[in-house]
């Protein structure tokens, strides 16, 4: 969708490098959310199952975390589990970012890459409006969040 030239719809791509089990990260993420706030004490603070199973299609996390200084929350819902390609993918339900974004869908995926994993986040959104930022401050929050966790599962 474009508007005033401006397209609304985008997709950021953020890869990070890790050391940590790529499996162990891709478990956290898949079926362990109720741990990540303790792994990352600086962007998540809590997550809460909301509906469903945790680690199953259709589950819904409330997540509260802290992006751009500010305290936010999201409602999402797990949409996809890809288990041999080590790949989840969540969407917006509500929540701070619903604000800004008519969607946005976040996937994680852990590939091996030699001695080191490689986890990449994608998002893919529709910006609400041609005056709201790319999730740029996003992709480095969930930076951020993968190198919190990586020092925390290799001190373990």
């Amino acid at each position: 969708m474009e508007q005033g030239g401006k397209s609304l719809s985008g997709k950021r791509v953020a890869k990070v490098k890790i050391k940590s089990d790529g499996d162990v990260f891709h478990e956290l993420w898949k079926s362990l959310q109720l741990q990540i706030p303790s792994l990352t004490p600086t962007t998540f603070k809590n997550c809460q199952t909301l509906g469903g199973q945790v680690g199953i299609v259709g589950c819904v996390l409330v997540w509260n975390y802290f992006l751009d200084g500010k305290d936010c929350l999201a409602k999402t819902q797990i949409v996809d589990i890809d288990s041999e390609k080590k790949s989840i993918t969540y969407k917006l339900l509500d929540g701070d970012l619903a604000n800004l974004y008519e969607t946005l869908v976040v996937n994680i995926r852990v590939e091996a890459d030699g001695l080191e994993n490689l986890v990449t986040w994608t998002a893919e959104y529709e910006k609400l409006s041609p005056d709201v930022p790319d999730p740029d401050t996003l992709m480095d929050f969930y930076r951020k969040a993968t190198k919190e966790i990586e020092t925390r599962l290799l001190q373990n």
